[in-house]
């Protein structure tokens, strides 16, 4: 018999209102499985890994859902890893699994968008799918994947696009479907590689985001350094754009040691060293790495796993640019 074990870490999925004032995590694994319908051939395991609400978690929260997953993933005895975990952060703890994810197990990835003591729950339904995209044949070797309301995507790329939306993912490549309980593969992800994430490693990592915006002030760069920051992520504007004075602070954290990563703050594009006069040209040229087309949020995971092994600027941008 196939066998399908769930990591349950809280999130709306195993929210209820109680006596408080807005929903909070409370339900277990065992609770959420009471609601899944039967799975013809599947046996489900389970354990809790937390009960949280995930915009309550931190790196090392997340590094402990990734290497449970990657250590689940690992067990011969298990085919396939289902994830429940709030939609807020999904798309990070998700990218660092893939990030992990050296086996040919694939780990999915749900939640749901309404508390599980709400009406209309559509936790359930993402639960069974889920399980059932974790114990099918052809979603092996797929890394780590979101899957909601049905849809499939691949976990790299992905953010979460609608705070209400049923399916409230987007930018990711569109990997397959369920439909009548039937998974359907129609692309496999790119993954250019995985990475080994030590027990406790981010626990005393610090990665800041800076959001370039009309009028910034670049000194936000150089206070991310004094404050602390093992590495610093800019989301800039456009290709990877910012205004006068941030290439100069980007050279500044560099020389001092800190590596800085240029992404962008649009939906979707690569970041490209197109624009001068302070634009991203100069600020890779200042010894910044492109995030590509990774979003702010997934280069910060990405960049966060590269800094436990103290790698100097450019030793860093070498292996960022190779994984992302």
């Amino acid at each position: 018999m196939t066998r399908v074990h769930l990591l349950a870490t809280g999130g709306t999925i195993a929210s209820r209102s109680g006596s408080g004032v807005g929903a909070t995590a409370a339900d277990s694994a065992a609770a959420l499985l009471t609601g899944l319908a039967d799975a013809s051939g599947i046996e489900v395991t389970s354990e809790d890994v937390m009960t949280v609400g995930s915009y309550r978690l931190g790196l090392p929260e997340l590094a402990t859902i990734a290497r449970t997953a990657r250590e689940r993933a690992a067990d011969p005895e298990i085919d396939g890893v289902v994830v429940t975990h709030g939609t807020d952060t999904m798309e990070e703890t998700a990218f660092l699994t893939d990030l992990v994810n050296d086996t040919d197990t694939t780990v999915v990835f749900t939640g749901a968008q309404r508390a599980a003591d709400h009406a209309d729950t559509d936790g359930p339904r993402n639960l069974r799918q889920a399980v059932l995209v974790a114990a099918h044949p052809d979603m092996r070797g797929l890394g780590a994947l979101i899957g909601f309301d049905g849809e499939l995507l691949a976990a790299r790329g992905t953010r979460k696009g609608h705070t209400m939306a049923s399916q409230p993912f987007t930018g990711g490549v569109a990997v397959g479907s369920v439909h009548d309980d039937t998974p359907r593969l129609r692309a496999r992800p790119h993954r250019p590689g995985t990475l080994t994430l030590a027990e406790g490693a981010l626990d005393d990592v610090r990665v800041d985001l800076v959001v370039a915006y009309p009028g910034a002030d670049p000194a936000s760069l150089t206070a991310a350094g004094d404050r602390g920051a093992h590495a610093v992520v800019l989301a800039g504007t456009g290709l990877g754009n910012a205004g006068p004075g941030h290439a100069e602070a980007v050279a500044g954290l560099v020389e001092r040691g800190v590596p800085v990563v240029l992404a962008s703050r649009t939906l979707a594009g690569p970041v490209l060293g197109v624009y001068g006069a302070g634009g991203g040209a100069d600020i890779l040229a200042a010894g910044a790495v492109s995030a590509g087309e990774l979003t702010p949020f997934q280069a910060r995971i990405l960049a966060a796993a590269l800094v436990p092994d103290h790698p100097d600027p450019p030793t860093f941008s070498a292996r960022f640019a190779q994984l992302r």
